[in-house]
């Protein structure tokens, strides 16, 4: 048995708490599946599920029904969370990747900074000094390594976004989440249009991306780059609130 199950195992929660929990064990099932339709087929969806069952646990722990989202919403947040914390110590990306992620990232911003104006892919593939296929590229294998995330800084150290609440009240955490919260909604308002769409269609409908593409008219690979390219231009402004 391994620490995740023992500590599950150990954790005895009260009645009310394995109701929750027995209550929303398909949400876990749900977003691992989700999930696992993202990433590598190395990628266990079991291992998502034991992940995703310990962030239940912990949401049914933390939840505090007063604060206005309701435990479905506030559980989904945590089992997303813990299933992304496996990924990130399972890592396979190799060093390259994850640098050629943050070029990426740096040469959107200084683009958009110089320009104040959105940044295409052209513009950023030319600032790298690549071509937009090898662009293209990059911002796929980011995305498919789950690397295009909002909160890796720089440095490989924790960021901000890091920090986030987990449920216990503390109103500095809970000021930091509305601020991040806030930011996100505005960086993502300004994304263009068709990217703004992709993310739409991604997050908030659940459509995966040949879904999407057959919405858009497009391919499947097309979408996947329109995906990277706006956690891309996410990443790259958000890199102030960040710092």
């Amino acid at each position: 048995m391994n620490s995740g199950v023992r500590a599950y195992a150990n954790a005895q929660p009260a009645p009310d708490m394995d109701a929750l929990v027995r209550k929303h064990s398909d949400l876990v099932k749900r977003i691992a599946y989700h999930l696992a339709g993202r990433l590598p087929p190395q990628v266990e969806v079991e291992d998502l599920m034991q992940a995703g069952m310990m962030g239940l646990l912990e949401a049914a722990q933390n939840y505090a029904s007063g604060r206005g989202a309701s435990f479905e919403t506030y559980a989904g947040i945590r089992i997303r969370g813990a299933m992304l914390d496996a990924l990130r110590k399972l890592d396979w990306a190799p060093r390259s990747v994850h640098r050629k992620a943050r070029a990426a990232a740096l040469a959107m911003r200084e683009v958009e900074a110089r320009r104040g104006a959105e940044a295409s892919e052209t513009d950023v593939a030319a600032h790298m000094g690549v071509s937009l296929e090898e662009y293209q590229r990059i911002v796929q294998d980011a995305l498919g390594c789950q690397l295009l995330r909002l909160n890796d800084s720089d440095d490989g150290d924790e960021s901000a976004l890091d920090r986030l609440p987990d449920g216990t009240p503390d109103p500095a955490a809970a000021a930091l989440d509305d601020s991040l919260r806030r930011a996100i909604i505005d960086a993502v308002q300004e994304l263009p249009e068709r990217e703004r769409l992709v993310l739409s269609l991604y997050y908030e409908q659940e459509l995966n991306l040949k879904e999407i593409g057959a919405v858009l008219k497009v391919t499947e690979s097309r979408v996947c780059q329109l995906h990277g390219q706006a956690l891309l231009r996410l990443k790259s402004r958000l890199t102030e609130w960040q710092n």
